[in-house]
Formats: C-alpha cells, structure tokens, sequence
C-alpha cells in the first residue's frame, strides 16, 4: 500500500478535494495538509515521514516543505501538480486537473 500525501496552503480545497478523490483508488492510501501554520490540517514532520509520495499543488508549497522539513522529506518523492487556488473544494475542474495529472504518478490498477 502507496501512503500518499496532498499538499496546499490551508488543507480546504485542494489538497482534502485530491485525498477524496484519490481515496478508492486501488493500491494507496491518501491524506492531505497545508503549508500555512493556520491551516485544518498543518503538516508535521510526522506525516511527511508518513507519506511515501507528496503532491504539491504549486511550487510555493514544495520551497516551504523543503525549507521546513529538509530531514523528513529524505528521499522523498515530491511532485508538483502546478494547479493554482483558484477552485472550490470538489469543483468539477478542479477533479479534471487531478484525474489528468495524478494518476502516472500512482500504481497500476489492476484489470
């Protein structure tokens, strides 16, 4: 099983929208958390230790990572989904983006 984490700034929109969507997926685990101190679900080094694959939503959040939690992201595979905030949580664009960039990243299903 992939533990697989999702990143933006607050933990509101765009990365909760990923881990639901993501959730059946077959083969991973999903969570999500924010980079802002404020955020519903702040990340810790703990959950970073936790994940095996990290998606960004922009290149501010992987700066922020790198630059807080260097150690715990040790070999880490970080990704950068380039989707910027300007959806709501579950927006049918929002889900295209993610359907169309996350799943490469992801095991193979299985027929």
């Amino acid at each position: 099983m992939k533990k697989v984490l999702f990143v933006c700034s607050q933990n509101r929109l765009r990365s909760p929208t990923a881990e639901q969507v993501f959730a059946s997926y077959e083969g991973i685990e999903t969570s999500s958390a924010g980079t802002n101190h404020d955020a519903d679900n702040p990340v810790t080094s703990e959950l970073l230790r936790w994940a095996d694959l990290i998606f960004v939503m922009e290149p501010t959040h992987r700066r922020k990572l790198q630059q807080r939690f260097r150690s715990s992201l040790d070999g880490k595979r970080l990704v950068c989904l380039d989707i910027p905030d300007e959806f709501g949580f579950m927006d049918p664009g929002l889900i295209r983006l993610l359907q169309a960039r996350v799943p490469k990243f992801l095991p193979r299903k299985r027929p």
